[in-house]
């Protein structure tokens, strides 16, 4: 203290604090707790970029590897051993056994060799081992890849070909485990004949064999950090195998002195000034030959090693599954592709070289793991590699600089409550629709009756469980039937909404629930809520509400229509009339008076809450655009989605949906893969053909194997989405006529089915010019000759035409004379007219002969057309270009203009 002032210092005298003494003689010191300040300092080191090139090698290899200047383009290293994360997760082990005492003199006198596996997952080549070959002499070592240890001997007997004839020296020994692949006959009888000695090692002694295991650890050990540092799914094992051997041929050894084990078999030292971090991005440079003006001159992939061959540069596009090699490519190292982050139901397919490549026994190709996005991901400095995930990025940093991918995680879309709640956007909705609900008088609080159960409640957030929930829907033939019935009669269609529409519909019996978790009331928590109406995701809910619009439109003077019960009539004795067709709670309407349109708009918003879309434009996925020629539907927006969700949106086109020739089987030898996904694809394709009547026979046939997919079915299926790929703009246009006689057109292949010789029927009808159904599918039973199959394909779709005949009287429209049904079989038709019994005819089942009734009563009238101008021929076979392309067209399959 001097002079009434304590002067706070530290043991180095450093002043702290200086406090004035109080007036009564107290020394007041304010302490104040700043908040926690974490400062960085970032300095560029070449030394940690160099220890991730060369797959992690240690900071004492890479300091010797420059000094004593083994290899060609390393720049000096000086630097201290440093923790790298990405080793101690991947190496971290214990200590080494004893060296071996003696070592071979010349290359190829001693070969260790070990199988490592099994690996699990297998790679997407379906291998879950790899076998080294390890040369005692020079440490040189070589990888292959097996899916059974039993292929070990056929690798070896290829190995000694290749190494024998590149080094000029035989294998005199070589050591291995007893294992049972390295032990079989075949294998003793081959090293006997070739001279080739045999030390196997004592059982369960696998330090015998030190120098093979302790080479796969270290190969392990690399594949690991290659890997995890750039986050990489462990799918790719097999390719970051491939490349730590490559780099481990580059990097020093203990067995080799002063040399590295490449220089040591081939006598040149190395250069390593091309070597990249493994799994960067790297942009490689597109040929003008390939590209037009305005293209991109690069395109994005990820590194995923080097090819011998052509000395240059593997490289592997996420988005599309295309592998390529490449030399004229530029890296961004410090940039990684985020695996973390997935599309939505984004699916694996095998990926292939856009030019056939020789690449290396070694190597093995990558398949395409679930579709990720690309992020620019930074480690926090350079001397301290780490990963991080996107769950990392959203809990731990306060400032985000990677503004993608925190979007996508502040736009995901709540799972459970305690997620919803949190987020403002989620809790005004939820707000809303208590409010709704209590608006609607859907439910009432009361005391749980002794003989009744309480039913649990759940938040239904966006985008998921609204499968959980059916009504019922008009059928698509019958909404593309009001479309082209509008078309002709040049009216416009229109569009409603109703909002929470299973809300609406009234409940028969006593159902009690729990209240909604957050909105439980206070001082009532033991009570329980009693339904007046229905809710979603109540089994009641689907059905009542059906009861209560479709009692709605009959008190409004509308009729249901009895061979569709989701379309409705209400028409007046003046010719007025108004159509509404519904699909859940998606309402369609047309008529021919703008004033029944406002005054239906009017009497609906009375009685629920609806939202008025206008002009019908996009509706269950078709998009829909009407003018005064007429009405355009497709489904262009959905197709890119399906192309997207199964990478083929940058695939090359093809002209028709099925190759011409292509012959399927069941049990197909080809390699078998995923169902589950096959049968998404599948489903995918068949909502695609609501607009796109072109590819529905390419469809039906890939449907026929989903229980046991192949390759070669999943090629078909692929072949689809390529057609697709050149015709995503197309769709069916329905012209404005006064003509809307319905034709039908019929086809049969025979026996078209290789596993159960069953035909295909295919059928399509007009009105006017329009095509409004269509059909292919396979009969139910083996027909005996053509008559027969297209008589019972004849029989289908005489069916098929009383239903649109009775529909086209409900739209106020009958067919005054019998539907025309083109077929162009002579003998078929034939069977049809002549009532007589024959040889031909006497063993087909009583039900086919509908047609003949149907003829007699004169509702079809069967006749003959040339077989090049049989529409149906599309759904039935496959066709040649030409023909196919003239099909499509008179299908109405065609771009907008």
């Amino acid at each position: 203290m001097k002079d009434k002032n304590l002067w706070l210092r530290d043991q180095d005298a450093n002043l702290i604090a200086k406090v004035s003494m109080t007036r009564n003689r107290m020394f007041i010191l304010n302490l104040q707790n700043d908040g926690a300040k974490c400062l960085k300092m970032c300095a560029k080191d070449s030394t940690w970029r160099w220890h991730m090139r060369l797959g992690h090698l240690n900071f004492g290899g890479l300091k010797n590897l420059g000094e004593k200047k083994m290899v060609f383009g390393l720049p000096f290293i000086d630097h201290p051993n440093q923790l790298c994360e990405a080793c101690l997760l991947g190496k971290h082990a214990r200590k080494s056994f004893p060296k071996e005492a003696t070592r071979a003199t010349e290359p190829l006198q001693l070969i260790h060799t070990d199988v490592c596996g099994p690996i699990k997952p297998c790679s997407f080549g379906k291998n879950h081992y790899f076998l080294l070959f390890i040369d005692d002499y020079t440490r040189k070592t070589w990888v292959y890849f097996l899916k059974k240890k039993s292929e070990a001997f056929e690798v070896f007997k290829k190995f000694k070909a290749f190494v024998e004839k590149e080094s000029g020296h035989v294998i005199k020994s070589l050591r291995s485990d007893r294992g049972g692949e390295f032990t079989s006959n075949e294998f003793n009888i081959f090293c006997e004949t070739q001279g080739i000695r045999r030390p196997l090692t004592v059982p369960r002694t696998p330090q015998q064999n030190g120098v093979a295991e302790r080479k796969n650890r270290t190969i392990l050990n690399m594949a690991r950090c290659l890997l995890k540092s750039k986050n990489m799914p462990k799918e790719f094992w097999a390719e970051a195998v491939s490349c730590a051997v490559y780099l481990s041929n580059r990097c020093p050894t203990k067995g080799v002195e002063n040399q590295t084990p490449q220089e040591a078999w081939s006598g040149k030292k190395p250069n390593v000034s091309h070597l990249r971090i493994f799994g960067s991005i790297a942009y490689a440079h597109v040929p003008d030959q390939e590209r037009s003006k305005l293209d991109d001159r690069s395109v994005k992939y990820v590194f995923i090693g080097y090819d011998s061959n052509s000395k240059g540069y593997k490289l592997y596009n996420p988005r599309n599954g295309k592998i390529i090699v490449s030399r004229d490519v530029e890296f961004n190292e410090d940039e990684t592709w985020d695996w973390d982050v997935q599309e939505e139901e984004s699916y694996n397919f095998f990926p292939y070289f856009e030019e056939e490549q020789d690449i290396e026994a070694p190597l093995e190709a990558i398949t395409l793991p679930p579709s990720p996005t690309p992020s620019s991901k930074k480690s926090s400095s350079e001397g301290s590699p780490k990963t991080r995930s996107l769950l990392d990025l959203y809990e731990n940093t306060e400032v985000i600089e990677d503004v993608n991918l925190f979007c996508l995680v502040a736009d995901s879309e709540p799972l459970f409550f305690e997620e919803a709640e949190n987020d403002k956007k989620w809790r005004q909705a939820m707000d809303e629709e208590i409010i709704a609900i209590e608006k609607n008088d859907t439910w009432e609080l009361a005391n749980l009756p002794k003989d009744h159960k309480v039913i649990g409640v759940k938040w239904v957030y966006k985008g998921i469980d609204y499968e959980e929930v059916f009504a019922p829907v008009a059928r698509l033939e019958t909404i593309r039937l009001l479309i082209s019935f509008a078309a002709h009669k040049h009216w416009k269609i229109y569009q409603l909404d109703v909002k929470s529409a299973f809300l609406h519909g009234f409940l028969e019996e006593e159902v009690y629930v729990d209240q909604p978790e957050g909105y439980v009331i206070e001082g009532q928590e033991d009570k329980v809520l009693k339904l007046k109406k229905a809710l979603y995701g109540l089994k009641q809910a689907p059905r009542a509400w059906n009861n209560r619009i479709d009692k709605y439109f009959q008190e409004n003077e509308f009729v249901r229509c009895p061979h569709e019960y989701a379309l409705y009539v209400k028409a007046h004795e003046n010719g007025d009339v108004l159509f509404v067709c519904l699909y859940v709670d998606d309402l369609i309407f047309t008529g021919n008076n703008p004033i029944m349109f406002e005054d239906f708009k009017k009497a609906m918003t009375c009685e629920f809450e609806i939202t008025d879309m206008g002009l019908m434009s996009y509706y269950l996925g078709f998009e829909v655009k009407q003018n005064d020629g007429g009405i355009f539907i497709s489904q262009e927006s959905y197709a890119k989605d399906v192309l997207k969700k199964f990478q083929m949106l940058d695939s090359n086109s093809v002209n028709t949906p099925m190759e011409c020739g292509v012959k399927l089987l069941k049990h197909d030898v080809g390699e078998k893969v995923d169902p589950t996904l096959f049968r998404s694809l599948v489903g995918s394709l068949r909502y695609l053909t609501c607009t796109r009547p072109d590819i529905l026979y390419a469809v039906e046939v890939v449907s026929l194997y989903m229980e046991s997919p192949t390759s070669t079915h999943m090629k078909t299926a692929k072949r689809i989405l390529r057609y697709l790929r050149g015709t995503l703009d197309y769709g069916l246009f329905y012209s404005s006529s006064h003509i809307i006689d319905l034709v039908g057109y019929c086809d049969s292949d025979f026996a078209g089915d290789l596993d159960d010789r069953k035909s295909t029927t295919g059928f399509v009808f007009f009105m006017g010019n329009n095509a409004i159904s269509w059909v292919s599918k396979k009969q139910p039973i083996v027909t005996l000759s053509t008559c027969e199959a297209e008589y019972v394909a004849a029989t289908s779709c005489t069916c098929h035409a009383i239903w649109l005949r009775r529909l086209l009287k409900e739209l106020q429209e009958p067919q005054k004379e019998a539907t025309q049904i083109f077929v162009d079989n002579k003998s078929a038709l034939a069977l049809a007219k002549n009532p007589v019994f024959h040889d031909r005819s006497k063993h087909i089942d009583t039900r086919y002969h509908f047609i003949r009734e149907c003829i007699a009563k004169k509702e079809v009238e069967v006749k003959f057309v040339k077989s090049l101008d049989q529409v149906a021929d599309i759904f039935t076979k496959l066709l040649k270009f030409e023909v196919f392309q003239g099909l499509r067209e008179l299908l109405g399959v065609r771009k907008e203009n």
